[in-house]
């Protein structure tokens, strides 16, 4: 097998003009709200193709609940395997057979845009649109969000400062126990380590992340109310006292002024697929640093306006798929009623070190790691041009073999029509549990401990015989306990391309030991973050960044932003 980013962003480029050409045929943004059921007053649109959302909407109905489908993958390779390209053209395809159906999907980073991947609103005739406003600034939101953070951080240099001419600070935080960093939504490597100064009486050293690993982000994602958020944004830990009590944005009066920042960034987006499905898309934290999901008030608000919801999960199943069971989830009050695991020959094959006989593996763990939340699975094969036959056949075969259902997928080149076949596999097994939907399941309880969530995770979900903590971590998570944070859930940041803490350790790895490197509390989103191995919370920038390829034609049109979903 060989590597196909090439050949797959040429069929994005050949698909340009049909994607042109719905997107020209797109609705107005209010017949989209309309097709939802919500009351013209809930609608505050931004021109024709957007809209923000009263997050708190009715249906006409009054107690509608929608069916949610959680899309996920298997671990993907370093291009990506569709999987927004498959939510959008299973959506798609749901409407077509005649279900109200609707997605929830994760704002684009403008990081991967100009970064490896390019755009992330789906690919070929399987996106939502406007493409260029969404890929962009679209609302707005991530801006805002990077200033919410980055005032909660100029706040803490502004006190360093005073409190270093008079000796003391309002709040006792220390300068060397600030945890709190700075923000940007864009890949810059050179940010991982800075030495602040402010003014020359704080000089201190700290970092900037990316705005999807933001706190900020994590914490307006899991929001289920203004006044939730200002209390989860009040409680949020900065610092840490001398004597080890830990220093909260409330503390440094910092809470309100966020929230006014933040206020219309907590409204869910509107918007539509080129096939005219109605999208919300809201929130972007990356599930390789963060915990990888849309909102949870755009999720809420589709299950109350379509018969079938289906949102996305961040990279493969055991990053994304399973912090939204164990984070999002429950934060949401939801439940799937199935997951669809994304899987691609090539992906399967790189897995198997080329082999894709020896690659199918993978599936078979990432089949039984759905299944280990109790959840029914459906595979979605999604159709690369330079896929054989032979290729497709055997993972099909592979499939029934574990008696799972699997349904190919050709949106990307035949937009609605081409997600027909999944949509039929996936209502078939909303059909087959409807009498007896899936129950909440978890794989480990918080109440046990950070360690004991990290280990069941590593063994249950990794195929890892421990996990290992270093020095670092030892003291964050001894302070952790001490302030009484020990008992959150644990959303880890490793790599996306392997099982292990090692990009290179691959898809079928066992018996492995994984080093958990830091530990960051997240105390307003209700988590510990474990970084592992040498995860960033800042990435770089390829050697040749998808920026290179940016044109903004006379008529102001942006070419280039898309590679493929």
């Amino acid at each position: 097998m060989t590597p196909r980013g090439t050949r797959h962003l040429e069929a994005a480029q050949a698909a340009a003009y049909a994607a042109d050409t719905m997107t020209q045929r797109t609705r107005p943004i209010l017949d989209v709200a309309e097709e939802l059921g919500l009351d013209p007053q809930a609608v505050t649109t931004l021109g024709t193709t957007k809209a923000k959302l009263d997050p708190h909407a009715e249906p006409p109905a009054g107690d509608a609940h929608g069916a949610l489908v959680l899309v996920s993958a298997v671990g993907p390779t370093r291009f990506g395997e569709g999987k927004t390209t498959v939510s959008v053209g299973l959506a798609d395809g749901l409407r077509r057979v005649g279900a109200r159906a609707a997605l929830a999907l994760r704002e684009p980073s403008l990081g991967p845009v100009f970064g490896m991947k390019g755009g992330g609103t789906g690919g070929g005739r399987a996106q939502v649109v406007p493409p260029d406003d969404i890929n962009l600034h679209f609302t707005g939101d991530l801006h805002a969000i990077s200033a919410a953070h980055n005032l909660l951080a100029a706040m803490i240099d502004t006190e360093l400062h005073f409190g270093a001419k008079a000796g003391t600070t309002a709040s006792g935080i220390r300068p060397d126990q600030v945890t709190w960093p700075r923000v940007l939504d864009m890949n810059d490597r050179a940010l991982r380590s800075v030495v602040l100064d402010a003014g020359g009486r704080a000089e201190r050293h700290s970092r900037f992340d990316i705005t999807a690993a933001s706190e900020v982000m994590a914490t307006l994602a899991l929001s289920s109310s203004l006044d939730d958020l200002r209390e989860r944004l009040g409680r949020t830990v900065v610092g840490w006292r001398d004597d080890g009590t830990p220093v909260t944005s409330d503390d440094l009066v910092a809470t309100e002024a966020m929230v006014a920042l933040l206020r219309e960034a907590l409204r869910p987006n509107l918007v539509q697929s080129a096939d005219g499905t109605p999208a919300l898309v809201h929130c972007g934290p990356f599930a390789n640093i963060a915990h990888g999901c849309s909102s949870v008030l755009a999720t809420r608000l589709a299950l109350r306006h379509a018969e079938v919801v289906v949102t996305e999960a961040g990279f493969g199943f055991d990053l994304g798929g399973e912090k939204f069971l164990h984070l999002k989830a429950p934060q949401a009050d939801v439940w799937p009623r199935c997951v669809v695991l994304v899987a691609t020959v090539r992906a399967l094959a790189h897995h198997g070190g080329g082999d894709l006989q020896v690659g199918l593996e993978h599936l078979d763990r990432q089949v039984a790691n759905v299944r280990s939340f109790g959840l029914p699975v459906v595979v979605a094969l999604n159709v690369f041009a330079d896929d054989t036959e032979e290729d497709l056949v055997a993972i099909e075969a592979h499939a029934q073999g574990l008696d799972a259902a699997i349904a190919r997928c050709t949106a990307f080149t035949d937009g609605g029509s081409g997600g027909v076949a999944l949509a039929a596999a996936v209502r078939e097994q909303l059909r087959s549990n409807d009498a007896e939907p899936p129950r909440r399941r978890a794989l480990y309880d918080p109440a046990e401990g950070v360690v004991a969530s990290l280990r069941t995770l590593a063994q249950r979900v990794y195929g890892a015989d421990d996990v290992a903590l270093s020095e670092r971590a030892a003291h964050d998570l001894a302070r952790i306990e001490a302030a009484g944070f020990g008992r959150l859930p644990v959303c880890v940041a490793k790599t996306h391309l392997s099982f292990t803490d090692d990009p290179k350790g691959g898809g079928l790895a066992r018996g492995f030991t994984p080093t958990v490197t830091e530990l960051r509390l997240a105390a307003g989103a209700g988590f510990v973050v474990a970084l592992m191995g040498s995860i960033f919370t800042m990435p770089g920038l390829p050697r040749e960044p998808a920026a290179k390829n940016v044109r903004v034609e006379a008529s102001g049109r942006v070419r280039g932003l898309m590679q493929g979903g």
